[in-house]
Parts: structure tokens; sequence; C-alpha cells
């Protein structure tokens, strides 16, 4: 190896003649891509030997023809997932985790049809090309580049192809039944520099039932018929509805003002025989980083603090909710389950669902409720899962039975993180870090794996969303860098 003395990374003699390689093959890999996102791959009704629909099986075959045709030795795992294999006398030391199935997609996109790519300037639009077809193309570009320049390996490199990551993993699970852990294995499903801790989760449901007041609520009090907020329990709920009785328009007026200015959302309502129906829009966001949404169901329930409600138990049961989960806490201190490590950062907790529903004719109500917590690694289930049972009990609440999610753990100090650093910094040229994060990659569940690219810091690829797209560069960097680590661990 030379030394840059730029950034005082170890150069490898090898790097100009992979440089000077996947430069050349840049357009190739280009067309390549282009072929995968032509196809539809979003999850379909399960058909015999397409366990996830026809679309994400035609996506397995088409990788599958493009990794015999570059010279791997290839294995089809029933179209749940296909794997290509360099092969190295010393058996298999690393893995390649990439995946071809899609989310679906909306009919708002800009730039072009999602499934019909399109390059403009240095970027590709099309639905997967930076989630998770680029990324996998730049992994089979860098085998192929090794294999073509006759780069020596002492241990051999798989990728494996998945096409149900979007939907559950169900390929995965399906592969690991039949096949060990490697040695190494990174996914280029996420972030550079390189993800190796994800946050544990818990997220469980919870419900309380009893009597309110059948009678009508006093002049000038307000009763809270139901509130409707929220679908998913990793989603902070961008909208949501709550019908009451009893309020005037300048008693609503004024709570809403109040609120909107604490909250940053806003509200609006319909008034007819007596009966309010208020929409709170706030703003979605995902789970693992609520502080980047505005949450519509603490949104209702600060509301709710502001308006003088009926004395029943289910305004009371209410408020106590709002208590443990006042709007603007993110990080679980309300339920005084609050924690921070230095490697894994905050514990974050959101209030995702609520369904609330009061019957006019017996006076009984039902509340159910769901959460989602990210936990650091100085959580388990003594001191935040047992703790949040204990304290929605204490506050007439029940939650459902089960155990968090474990935290996805690889040391700092371990060799593949040191090495996939050392590819980072060599193309980067810059210090790379690990760093945690609060969802979970396609390596959660395996012991050794850490999620490496493909994204880089400050730049939105839309990934799930309208318009997504891949750098070009970036793409083109990344088979650089995936060549250079498989040189790093396998030689």
């Amino acid at each position: 190896m030379t030394e840059n003395k730029d950034n005082d990374i170890k150069e490898p003699e090898y790097r100009e003649y992979i440089d000077r390689w996947i430069d050349g093959h840049r357009e190739e890999m280009i067309e390549d891509l282009k072929s995968l996102v032509r196809i539809a791959s979003v999850k379909g009704e399960a058909r015999e030997g397409m366990p996830f629909g026809e679309m994400p099986a035609r996506a397995v075959h088409a990788m599958q023809e493009m990794m015999e045709r570059y010279g791997l030795r290839v294995t089809n795992y029933e179209n749940y997932c296909i794997a290509g294999d360099l092969d190295a006398e010393g058996g298999k030391a690393l893995d390649i985790l990439a995946h071809l199935d899609v989310v679906p997609v909306s009919d708002t996109w800009t730039k072009t049809a999602p499934f019909e790519p399109l390059v403009e300037g240095d970027r590709i639009y099309g639905r997967g090309t930076s989630d998770d077809k680029g990324p996998a193309v730049a992994a089979l570009y860098a085998m192929r580049c090794i294999r073509e320049l006759g780069l020596d390996l002492k241990n051999g490199v798989r990728l494996i192809c998945g096409s149900d990551e979007e939907s559950g993993s169900a390929d995965l699970e399906y592969y690991y039944a039949r096949e060990k852990e490697a040695l190494y294995t990174f996914s280029p499903d996420s972030h550079y520099p390189l993800i190796n801790i994800e946050k544990g989760r818990l997220s469980r449901k919870f419900c309380a039932e009893g009597a309110g007041a059948a009678d009508a609520p006093k002049a000038g009090y307000v009763r809270i018929l139901s509130i409707n907020v929220g679908d998913a329990p990793n989603i902070v709920p961008g909208r949501g509805t709550m019908v009451i009785s009893g309020a005037s328009d300048d008693m609503l007026r004024k709570a809403a003002d109040e609120t909107e200015a604490l909250t940053g959302g806003s509200f609006s309502w319909k008034t007819e025989d007596g009966k309010s129906v208020v929409t709170a829009a706030g703003e979605s966001a995902h789970a693992a980083s609520p502080e980047l949404g505005i949450n519509s169901v603490t949104m209702l329930l600060e509301l709710i603090k502001r308006l003088p409600v009926t004395e029943d138990y289910g305004s009371a049961l209410l408020g106590r909710v709002g208590q443990l989960w006042p709007h603007g806490d993110y990080y679980g201190e309300g339920l005084g389950v609050g924690a921070c490590d230095e490697e894994s950062g905050k514990l974050t907790m959101s209030l995702d669902i609520l369904r609330y529903d009061l019957s006019e004719d017996s006076g009984m109500f039902r509340l159910e409720g769901a959460f989602d917590c990210r936990a650091p690694l100085c959580c388990d289930d003594n001191n935040l899962t047992a703790k949040v049972r204990a304290r929605l009990k204490a506050e007439g609440l029940a939650m459902e039975e089960g155990n968090m999610t474990p935290v996805h753990y690889v040391s700092a100090d371990s060799e593949i993180v040191r090495k996939l650093l050392e590819s980072y910094e060599l193309y980067f040229g810059k210090k790379g870090e690990p760093f945690a994060i609060g969802g979970g990659t396609y390596v959660h569940d395996l012991e050794r794996g850490v999620a490496f690219g493909c994204a880089v810091p400050g730049v939105d690829n839309r990934m799930h969303g309208d318009d997504e797209f891949m750098e070009i560069p970036v793409l083109v960097t990344s088979a650089k860098i995936f060549a250079d680590a498989i040189m790093r661990l396998c030689s």
C-alpha cells in the first residue's frame, strides 16, 4: 500500500486498477440499473414459485441473469432471493446483503414515471434507484471488477439479493433457515459512513374501558364523544379527528389558538346539531425520529387540556394519557423512562395511535392506543418494558404482553467496522465514524452485520417518496468502495 498524504489514509496498490475499471464501465452499470428499475417489483399476491408475487420474482430472475453473465456462481433460493458467489480457496468470508423489492408508488411523480428510469445530469430517477437496486448493482459491479481484473482473494464473497425487505424480510428468514451467517456482512441499504447500532424497539398497544356519564353535560361543559388518530404504530400521525359536544365556537377558537401556538399545528372544525368535528393537522414523521413531526394525537390531547371537559372517568383517563405523552416530549420523560448513553444516544418515544369511543346511550367508553419507543443500549425489559407497563397500569391502562426487540450492536472496534471505514475514508477523504439509528436495517437480526452506504449525508434521495433518485457519482464511488472493502476483508 502507498500512503495518501492529504488524509493520511493508506492507499492500496490495486486502487488505480479498480478506479479505471469501474470508471470504464460506468455507462454499462447505469444500463443494468435501468433494466432493474423497469421491473415494478412491488410485493404482490403469492403464486407457485413466486412467494412475493410475479414482479419481485421477475426482479430476482433479472439479477440472476446478470450474475451469471458476469461469471458468478449463482444459487436461486426458490425466488425468495438470489445469491452470486465469487469463490476463493479459503471459503466464504463476506456477505453483501441487498434487496430488489420496492415500496408502492404514487401517481404524483414529476420527473418521470416511477418505473421508467431517467438520467438527468448527475442523477438517475426511478423507484429503487437508491433503495435498493442501485446499491445492489454497485455491489455486483464491485465483484465483477475484482473477477475481471483477476485480483487475488484469499476468501470468497457472496452477494445476496432478497425480494421482501420492504414487507417484513420473509426472504431472509427463508435464506437463513438454510444458510449460516458469514463472518462479515454488510448491507448497502442505508447511509454512509456506517451504522453499527440499531436501537431496540418497544411498540405496544394499550387499552381501557369503563363507565362514563350517560346524562347530558351541564351547560358550559364539553363532552368528548370520540377520537380517531393514527394508522400505524411506527408513524407519527399528521392528521386526526375528535368529536365533541357542548363546545361553543368562541371556546374552541380560544383553546385552538393556544394549542396552535404551543404545537405549531393547526385545527379546523365543523359544528352541527351541537356536535363539533375537530380536525388536527400536524406533520407526519417516522417514529424513529418523532422530533421531525408534529403529532396530531398529542395536539388533540393538548386541546382537551384547554377545554372545560366533563368530569367523567373517560375524560379523566384521556387527561392522564395527555400527561404521560405531553406534546413535545419525544424522549419518554412523561412516562419516566428517559434514557441515554454515549454510543447510541437518547431513547425516543411517540404515541402514534389513539381511539376513544363513548356511547351516549350507556355512558360506557373504550380507549385504545399504541406507542412506539426506540431504545438505546442501556435499556432492557427490566428498566423499560416493565416500567412502562407499571406506569400505564397505575393510570388504569392495560398494556399488551411482549418484550422489546433488542438493540442490534456491532462494536466500533470490530474488524468489519474498522475495515469498511478505511474504504469509506479512502474514497471520501475524511474521517468516518460509526453511528446509531432508531430504525432497523436489513441486517438487524444478524450478529455481525452492519449497514454501509449508499446514501450520503446532506442528500435526500427521496427513498419511498416521489422522484426517488440516485446520484450517479455516488453510485460509481460506491462500487469502488465496495471493491476496496472486499479486498480488505477477503484478501
